[in-house]
């Protein structure tokens, strides 16, 4: 009996590692480079050749569609808002909306040609308006390259043609996606599967989305697809479920077929093996604070967003830690301006996540008659007792 289970220690210790590297291997072997992130942790769970640089087509118009979203955002443009067409931009060649020269089309429209259709001449249009120029918008985009970190990426273009020392890495693409992401107005274009431009017009335009993943994969809701002969297949695939968001990227596969399949099978290995659990909400109460002359006594302190862990479904339930950490407080102080961080540790002191904080509500300075009647008040009360 001793020597039976010393061979099925042996055997177990043998062919159970083997099989999950078998599993691991069997991901991605056909792309040139790619890998699978948890967006809300920014943890990668599997990942090949992910610093090696390449042409990446089309997926270079996440980084435009970034700058894009922050004009929105900060109001330097609205979705009504009316594009002249340029020459330059209807001369674009490759995936195209066919504009013509002249041509008065909304930004709506512009952004769905572009996430849906890979619009080259879309993109082109979007960046004279916001960058005044195709040449300047180009400097933005390298610009926010180097903002987010970035140290294997350069533009030559914003449509991803290919050109030479235009290129990037499967890392670099997953920070500029996971930063398209994090302005979720994105995914309601990119998770529409198909849909009309210039509606209601003689022009009237079909769109369907490169991206046939979002129709065929649980959960998929973006992101963005390209080819060129020297980046061949490509995209960048995100999905949700249980409250778990991944980001797919894949380079450099011979086939679309074969892409869209080698993505699924990413996504399925990180949704099958690990969850996401939520330590803090974004907009949960951490505690209260008090700040001399402060409108409010007791002041509400919130996270600025959610505070996640991402962990094998085969672990254990673990406690953490929190601890809130101010900085030098001065009113006034408006909620979402950065008061601190929360830092979160497991039970062993290793760092889980740290967040900013802020205030529940608008915090502003009492004003002199307040200030007088509580000094009053607590003398008074002091003079009782």
């Amino acid at each position: 009996m001793y020597k039976k289970g010393i061979i099925i220690l042996l055997l177990i210790s043998i062919f159970l590692p083997s099989i999950k590297v078998r599993a691991d291997e069997s991901l991605l072997q056909n792309a040139k480079s790619g890998l699978l992130m948890e967006v809300s942790t920014g943890k990668i769970i599997y990942e090949k050749n992910i610093h090696e640089k390449t042409s990446v087509a089309s997926m270079t118009k996440m980084m435009g569609m970034v700058l894009i979203m922050e004009a929105l955002e900060d109001g330097k443009i609205k979705l009504e808002d009316m594009v002249v067409v340029s020459r330059n931009a209807s001369g674009m060649g490759g995936s195209q909306i066919w504009l013509e020269e002249g041509e008065k089309i909304s930004v709506l429209d512009l952004i769905k040609g572009i996430m849906m259709a890979s619009a080259n001449d879309g993109i082109v249009a979007m960046a004279e308006y916001i960058g005044g120029t195709e040449t300047n918008f180009v400097k933005m985009m390298n610009e926010k390259a180097k903002s987010l970190g970035l140290k294997d990426t350069n533009f030559v273009n914003p449509t991803g043609l290919d050109e030479k020392d235009h290129y990037s890495t499967a890392y670099d693409m997953a920070l500029i996606a996971k930063e398209l992401i994090s302005h979720e107005e994105i995914l309601k274009y990119t998770s529409i599967y198909e849909d009309y431009l210039r509606k209601g017009t003689d022009r009237q335009f079909w769109l369907v989305n490169t991206n046939k993943l979002i129709k065929t994969y649980q959960g998929a809701d973006g992101l963005k697809t390209g080819y060129t002969d020297a980046a061949m297949y490509c995209m960048a695939v995100t999905a949700k479920r249980n409250d778990m968001r991944l980001l797919a990227i894949t380079l450099g596969e011979k086939e679309g077929k074969v892409r869209n399949k080698e993505t699924s099978e990413l996504l399925d290995y990180g949704f099958n093996l690990y969850k996401v659990e939520t330590i803090k909400k974004k907009g949960e109460e951490l505690g209260t604070i008090s700040i001399d002359k402060a409108d409010i006594p007791k002041i509400k302190i919130i996270a600025n967003q959610d505070v996640t862990v991402l962990k094998n479904k085969n672990d254990k339930k673990e406690e953490y830690k929190s601890n809130v950490i101010l900085n030098t407080l001065k009113l006034p102080i408006k909620k979402g301006d950065m008061i601190g961080k929360l830092v979160v540790k497991d039970s062993l002191g290793n760092m889980i996540d740290e967040v900013n904080i802020t205030v529940a509500n608008d915090i502003t300075k009492d004003n002199y008659f307040n200030i007088f009647f509580k000094i009053l008040k607590g003398v008074i009360i002091g003079n009782l007792f």
